[in-house]
């Protein structure tokens, strides 16, 4: 009888592991359904609170290169917005054809697990220093439509945050660890760049 009853125990106490194994994956799911509800709609929102911020003069905006003021209908979501974090010495901007030096941290918008938002890909880590930063070169032709249209408005020595609206961005597709329909904010540091044909200094970290 004791060992009949032992062996009732064993059965139970599997078949409640399983049960709670199973609770466990669905609450994980369920939360990370929650981090992303209703993403296009938070993201557009967002989008919406960066021209606002324009509006009243905290952000500066810019017009993506793909489009002029002369667009009829224009929105929200043809501009990118951004703040001067240093502005640097140079006098010149980068054109669509050049290549650039830069570092960078990308975020999506702020959820309820990452406040600052999720980083999704970085060349520094913690505060940014133009001493220790790693730099990254590409071409202006080869990123987003929002990040060209940020580097060829910068000059060399600037830093910025930009916001990127979805459509400037990655769009309505996945991408990597980016969702569809994920507005990006980037921090870039534009250390130099050059024209086709020029040579430049590799990289070299300190």
């Amino acid at each position: 009888m004791k060992r009949e009853n032992r062996g009732w125990q064993v059965v139970f106490s599997f078949l409640l592991a399983l049960l709670l194994l199973s609770f466990t994956g669905c609450s994980e799911d369920n939360t990370e359904e929650d981090e992303y509800a209703n993403w296009q709609k938070r993201n557009e929102e967002k989008t919406d609170q960066w021209a606002a911020n324009a509006n009243n003069g905290t952000y500066q905006k810019i017009l993506t290169f793909t489009k002029d003021d002369s667009t009829p209908g224009l929105m929200n979501s043809d501009y990118i917005y951004y703040e001067v974090l240093e502005k640097g010495e140079g006098t010149e901007s980068p054109i669509y054809t050049d290549t650039v030096r830069v570092a960078y941290r990308g975020r999506l918008i702020p959820t309820t697990n990452y406040s600052q938002g999720y980083v999704f890909d970085e060349t520094f880590l913690g505060d940014f220093d133009w001493t220790t930063a790693y730099m990254t070169d590409f071409a202006v032709s080869s990123v987003v439509t929002g990040f060209s249209t940020a580097v060829m408005n910068m000059h060399a020595g600037d830093h910025w945050r930009v916001y990127i609206p979805y459509q400037l961005g990655y769009g309505t597709t996945s991408s990597n660890s980016i969702r569809g329909y994920s507005n990006l904010t980037f921090d870039i540091a534009l250390k130099t760049f050059w024209h086709p044909g020029e040579k430049v200094e590799k990289f070299k970290s300190r």
